[in-house]
Parts: C-alpha cells; structure tokens; sequence
C-alpha cells in the first residue's frame, strides 16, 4: 500500500505493509501513516478476492504477532485512527475529501487485521496485543502490572467505531467510511463464528453492556434504524475519492445482524428514543423478501409493545401481512428459518382480535401469485387461512415439524372466533384438510390395530383421495341421507372407536411404564390425532362464536357430513363433536324439510335462515381458543448462529474461510 495503486497479490511484498509489520516501531507521529494511508485500492467484491485478501492479510499479520510485544505498532495505527475520527466531522463538513480517504483506508486496514487476529487467536490474546507499546526490554511486565491507560485502547477502538456510526453525517464522501465501520463492529463482535456454543461471557459483548460504551447503543441502533429505512444507493461515480462496494447492503445487513443482535442478554439499563414509525412501517412492509427485514420485523414486534401497538393500529395491514403470506406461500423455496420466522410474526399478529376481524374486512383482488385457485377476490383473513393451512400440508409431507405445523394451527386458533364471511375455497379447505386427516386416522387405525385383515369397506370408503381442487357443486338431499342408508356403515364405526379406546389406553399404559418407543404407524396416528383434534376446535370455536357470519363453512361441513359422523363416538374427539354434530344434524333437518334437490344458492338461503332458528343456547361452551407466543428458555440457541448464518452469506466485502466457521454448519439453510 501507500501512495500508488495496489493490487491483492502485492500485498505482501507492499514495503509499507512489511514495515508496519516488521520489528521497527513506528511512532504515532511518524510521516510513515500518511503514505501508509494514502493508497487507491480497488475493494474486492467476489469471494475470490476477498479470499484472497484474507489469505494477504494473514502473512502480513503472522509477522505482526511476532513483532508487536516489542514493537506497540498495532496500538500506534490504532491511536492514529483515533486521533482521525475525532476530526471526521469536520471533515465531512469541510469536503475534505482526502481526509477521510486516508482515514477509511486506515479503517479498512485495522479491519482487516482484526478479522485476522480474531480468528486465530482468543479474545484475552487480542486484548493484550492492543497494549503492547514500544518500550525498552524487559519493561512490558511493569507495565501491565501497573496498569497503563492503552489497556482500554480496544474498548476506546469499539466506542469509536460507534460514535463514526452514529455522529457522523451520511453524505457521498462518508458513504463508505460508514459501511467499512459497520463492517469493523461486525468483525469485532465475529469470534462467535469461531465457538460451537454460545459465548456467554465475551470481551466484546461487555464492552457494548458496561462501560464508555453503554451510553451511545440505544443512539446505534436508533441510527441504524434510519440507515434501513432510508435505504440509502452507493454514491454516483466521481462523488468520492476511494472505489466504491457493489452495494449499499452493508448498512442493512449491518442493522440485521452485528449490533441490533450482537448480544442475547440484555442490559440492565433501559434505553429509548423515538423513530419515525410511519416511515419504518412503509420499510419493512417494501423489504420482506430478505431473511434481515424479516427478522427484523419479528424483533421489533415481539421485544417492542410500542411498535406492536402502532402496527396492529394501522389500517392498511394488508401491505405487512400479504408480503408475510408470501414468503409461507412459496415456503419451497425459502430457508426453514425465514419460513419459521415469518410464521411467528403471523402468531404474535393474530393474539390481537381486532387484527383477527380487521382481516375479514380487508378484500383483495386478483392475488396473482397464489396458483391453486383464481381468486378475483376474497378477504385477507381467507387468504390467510388458505396459506397457513398450505404451510401445514407442506410440512406434514416434507419437513414434519412439529414446531411449525404446532404454530400454524395456534394462528388458526387464535382467529377461528373472529372468521368472518370465509370465501367458499377456505371453508371447503378448513373442512377437506380436517377430513384429510380423518381418513388418515383410519387408514392408520386399521394398520396398526388389525394389519392382517382386509380393506374394510369403510376404508375403502375413505381412502379415497378428493380434496385437492374438489369444487362444491351442489348439495343434495340423498347425499345428505347417504350415511344413514348403510346399517354396516355405522356398525363398523362402534367397533372401530371400541378397538381404537381399547387400544388406545394399552399403548398409553405401555408408554408410561417403559421408555420403548412407538412403533411408526402409533407416533403417526397420534400427531394425526392432535392436528385433527385441533381442526375440529377450531371449526367449533367458529361456530359457537359466529355462525351466523359463515354459511359457507356450514355448507362444506354439510356436504363432508358423512365422514365427521363416523366420529361422532370417537373417544379423542367425543366432547368436541357434540357442537358440530348438533349444526350438522339441525340444518340436514332443515334441508329435508326443503324438497329433493336443491341448488347452492337455495342451501346456502336455507342455511342463512336456519342460523336465525338455531337456539345459540343449544351450543356447548368451550374456553376460548387462545395461544400466545413464547420464546424458549434460552432463543440465543437458535437466533444467535441464524444471525450469524446471515452475516457469514450476505456481509459485503466480508470473507470467512468456512473451515474455521464451527457456529452453524455450512450446509445448513
């Protein structure tokens, strides 16, 4: 480096580089700094650059590990960048342009070295590099030992790196200067890309906890937070004197991943400010197609009543919720932790009931991206319906888990009071997918519990698939009596739940007296039995609680008649079904009574003056379906190596060999 043009592979033969390396101090004061400083490098942007100039970077700083004890140049680069920043203001507000070039190359250096020596060495190795000075042999133990104010020269490094953040104003010629500080506090909080557990106790994270430092957090992420919003492009060529990155997400990235997140315990301080909600909102309604915007958007609702409040008050939801829907919609091709996070955030939204009936008056037009079915129109609560019952016929299938199938029926839950005029396509799929799993609870019955006997006829019955697409045409009245035409029918189904409850409780009894684990077909009927179980809670709670607001959920009930009344008895589901046996039986009463066939507008007019008739008291009360979300004990386990994972696959000009990654595997999502 130094005043000409440099290239990677000269690195390490640049005489400046070797000097400042090599085993003669340098002095704060020295004119080496300037010409150190003043070089025109071309900032790698590929992964073979930037490996590259990793690979640059460690022969250079081999020789300054073994150097600096006896030299201090480390400390002297660090206290002339220092003595910069305290000037960088002005600067910026003089036009100095070749300042603060010289003063971003001096960054860039640091961070460089610093990404180095984080990795190869501990963070107490690091620190002690940070106070060596020149001084005369065999004076460094009295130093220490008496303590010398470079000891802190680390935390003064980090506190200013925070102050370069956040005071300084963004303008074309600090444009850069800004990202390459973003990217030193990432490289500064980054030895936890190096541990498999989480660090509990890190130098780095203490310093932004305790001490100089504490005071300017809030102020960061503040500042930050309008860095997001503002979104802001690189600056035009000619606007400033150092090449310029491939693009302006270091300043979004940085905001996602490096400090807002750089720590999962919290202060004891509390520290507040006030954004521009409105201008925030609009971001991340723009911005959801990123992993970082999502989590952000998680964050600030779960850990921020005041967001969360401001955001469930708006009335224009739809902007937030259908860039949500989305990303589960096209859950194939996301990561299991976008997917994940998207859903919660659809959880934490549907614990408000107003947001749950404000969603059934939003009406949409034309969803384009939503291939199963045209639909001209339908409300945002339907089409939420329709994808979160999606996400949970994708996961049943591919995925299995637990954890998300659990909380995409939760979010059904929670809004399954409030449903509201529900589009004929999210009835028939709230009812088809509840009857999907019912003919999967028999198939899995009868091959757990007889898987030596022949197809029953009710099987057979079952088995057959009918609800992908299937339309709702009409409703007759011999499809209403086809269940009471077979007397064999309803024997096999007493023999059935007998058999089941028998077996049911021996299994039950074997499981608590042993830890031998189920065979497959018994651990498949029981998550079966829980998401029908479910499914049927959440049918009963919408029509205890608005009936009278959704005929067509009761015309697909009606029509899928047959199949919830061989349940009827069913010792998992007895309590749940009385509701729904009631409605079925009442409007098939009413139906009869109306003549031989009948067209879909004279049921559902049928349907529409039975709920009038139907005595409400006649309904069973049940606790309201309620579930809110909670992190886990300990959610750094999850959140700090998917943070991580974020910063390690979209930091600009940032490069880690991902031999040395031991946080999260390199194949994972």
């Amino acid at each position: 480096m130094g005043s000409n043009s440099s290239k990677i592979s000269d690195l390490p033969k640049n005489e400046y580089l070797k000097r400042l390396s090599g085993p003669e101090a340098i002095s704060e004061n020295d004119p080496f700094w300037n010409q150190l400083f003043s070089f025109s490098f071309s900032a790698p942007t590929s992964s073979t650059e930037l490996k590259l100039l990793e690979e640059a970077t460690i022969s250079v700083c081999k020789s300054l590990v073994e150097n600096n004890p006896r030299t201090g140049n480390l400390a002297a680069l660090t206290k002339v960048f220092l003595a910069r920043t305290r000037e960088l203001r002005l600067s910026a507000e003089c036009q100095n342009h070749i300042f603060i070039w010289q003063t971003h190359n001096a960054l860039f250096i640091i961070c460089c070295l610093l990404k180095v020596f984080i990795c190869e060495m501990s963070e107490e190795e690091l620190q002690l590099h940070f106070t060596y000075e020149e001084k005369l042999p065999g004076t460094y133990t009295l130093c220490v030992l008496l303590g010398s104010d470079s000891e802190d020269l680390l935390e003064e490094l980090l506190c200013s790196l925070i102050q370069l953040i956040t005071d300084t104003p963004l303008l074309d010629i600090t444009y850069e200067i800004s990202v390459e500080a973003i990217s030193a506090m990432i490289v500064f909080l980054s030895c936890q890309l190096f541990h498999k557990e989480v660090l509990r106790q890190s130098i780095s994270h203490k310093y932004l906890m305790q001490g100089p430092c504490l005071p300017y957090t809030s102020k960061l992420v503040k500042t930050l937070l309008y860095n997001f919003i503002r979104q802001e492009k690189p600056p035009p060529p000619g606007t400033h004197v150092f090449p310029q990155q491939s693009d302006g997400g270091g300043l979004l990235y940085g905001l996602a991943s490096g400090v807002a997140n750089s720590s999962p315990f919290p202060s004891s301080v509390p520290h507040t400010f006030q954004i521009n909600f409105n201008s925030l909102y609009t971001t991340l309604c723009e911005q959801q197609t990123s992993d970082q915007a999502t989590l952000l958007l998680y964050t600030l609702l779960h850990q921020n009543a005041n967001v969360r409040t401001y955001m469930l008050a708006r009335t224009d939801m739809e902007n937030l919720v259908l860039p949500i829907l989305e990303i589960l919609y096209h859950v194939e091709e996301r990561n299991s932790h976008h997917v994940y996070m998207a859903l919660i955030i659809l959880l934490i939204l549907t614990e408000d009931d107003g947001f749950n009936r404000s969603i059934h008056e939003v009406i949409l037009k034309n969803i384009t991206w939503y291939s199963e079915r045209v639909l001209t129109e339908i409300s945002l609560g339907s089409l939420l319906i329709l994808v979160v019952i999606r996400t949970i016929q994708y996961n049943m299938t591919r995925t299995r888990d637990k954890y998300l199938h659990t909380n995409c029926l939760a979010a059904l839950a929670n809004m399954s009071a409030q449903f509201r005029s529900l589009h004929q396509y999210a009835a028939q799929r709230i009812i088809s997918y509840t009857c999907r799993h019912l003919r999967r609870c028999v198939y899995l019955s009868d091959r757990l519990y007889s898987p030596r006997s022949p197809r029953s006829a009710r099987q057979r019955c079952l088995s057959a698939p009918s609800d992908s697409g299937e339309e709702l045409l009409s409703l007759t009245c011999s499809h209403i009596l086809r269940s009471y035409a077979s007397s064999l029918f309803s024997l096999l189904s007493k023999k059935h739940n007998k058999v089941l409850e028998q077996a049911t409780q021996s299994l039950r009894g074997s499981l608590s007296s042993s830890d031998v684990p189920l065979p497959d077909y018994a651990q498949d009927l029981s998550v079966i039995e829980e998401v029908i179980r479910m499914m049927l809670e959440i049918i009963n709670s919408c029509l205890t609680n608005s009936l009278h607001h959704n005929p067509n959920l009761v015309y697909a009930l009606l029509y899928k008649r047959d199949l919830f009344e061989q349940f009827r008895t069913h010792p998992s589901f007895q309590d749940i079904m009385q509701n729904i046996d009631l409605v079925i039986s009442f409007f098939s009463s009413r139906l009869l009574q109306s003549g031989a066939e009948l067209s879909v507008e004279r049921v559902l007019e049928i349907i529409k003056q039975g709920v009038v008739a139907l005595p409400k008291d006649r309904l069973k009360k049940f606790p309201e379906l309620k579930f809110k979300y909670v992190e886990e004990e300990q959610p750094e386990e999850f959140f700090i190596p998917y943070v991580w994972s974020l910063v390690y696959n979209s930091a600009v000009g940032l490069y880690w060999n991902p031999q040395d990654i031991q946080l999260f595997a390199m194949d994972s999502d």
